[in-house]
């Protein structure tokens, strides 16, 4: 088991501690002491850094995130994180139709 903890800025005055576990060749682990991160929900620090976003990381360890892409790419997270990120493109079409539609809708009222 490989560990690589990263200290980031956010909206809290003191730093969120950020902590990779790489279990197994495929399975990787990701925790994050921000209020979204210690509820379970989905927490933007986390996917920074998996993304290669090095900006917020204020610990001087910032070199080892392509250590982490690299557990990252073929991981049990890689595919969930794209089923988020094409779900989210989908809501801005949607979200796009569905003011057309609304427009159109009003336009038709008021002939």
């Amino acid at each position: 088991m490989e560990k690589i903890t990263f200290e980031v800025l956010g909206s809290s005055p003191e730093p969120y501690t950020v902590r990779f576990i790489k279990n197994s060749p495929s399975e990787l682990s990701a925790f994050c002491s921000c209020r979204a991160g210690e509820n379970g929900q989905h927490c933007k620090h986390r996917i920074m850094i998996l993304q290669g976003d090095k900006k917020s990381i204020v610990s001087d360890n910032s070199v080892e995130v392509a250590t982490v892409e690299s557990w990252f790419k073929g991981s049990n997270i890689e595919k969930k994180l794209q089923s988020v990120h094409d779900l989210e493109f989908q809501q801005k079409k949607l979200k796009t139709l569905l003011a057309v539609a609304k427009k159109d809708l009003a336009n038709s009222m008021r002939s």
